[in-house]
């Protein structure tokens, strides 16, 4: 807990322990858009090399192992000078509480980690509170790709620079 009562969260890279958290995840928080439990753990357990899991877990109710109460995750693809931030997903109860924030802050950190020098995202046209957190954030709209989620909606194409280009 922090000073003021609300709980620390800890965002570190997920390990096969966090696999069954991370599915369930997918599952609550994005319904139709989540992905299959097998593919969470190959991304998890290393079987897609370019893809990175990060969870977000909270220190006030803590395990027997020590791991505290997942409360969300971030995927992202890292590849070279361009990194992909595929999804982050927060739990209800914890949206609004800078999780995401927390989360985005280390998918960008393990991006640069790599050399990466941008970082690209999807959002659903009709997440306009998706869309507002990634503006915030320095992210701009580049681009839009219709039909792109299974239910038909376009997917707002966001870019951000992580570092500046050398002048030529």
């Amino acid at each position: 807990m922090t000073g003021d009562g609300a709980p620390v969260v800890r965002v570190r890279r997920a390990t096969r322990a966090d696999v069954d958290a991370v599915a369930a995840s997918e599952t609550v928080n994005l319904g139709a858009d989540a992905w299959s439990p097998a593919l969470v753990r190959a991304g998890i357990l290393g079987d897609l090399p370019t893809v990175r899991y990060l969870l977000a877990e909270v220190d006030d109710e803590v395990d027997d192992e020590g791991a505290g109460e997942v409360v969300g995750h971030a995927v992202a693809s890292l590849v070279a000078d361009v990194a992909e931030l595929q999804r982050i997903a927060v739990d209800a109860g914890h949206r609004r509480a800078g999780v995401a924030t927390d989360l985005l802050a280390a998918v960008e950190a393990e991006a640069l980690a790599v050399g990466a020098e941008r970082l690209l995202l999807e959002v659903r046209e009709d997440n306009r509170g998706a869309q507002a957190f990634y503006a915030a954030h320095g992210f701009a709209k580049i681009a839009r790709r219709r039909s792109y989620y299974g239910d038909g909606t376009t997917a707002v194409v966001m870019e951000r620079r992580l570092r500046s280009q050398p002048a030529s």
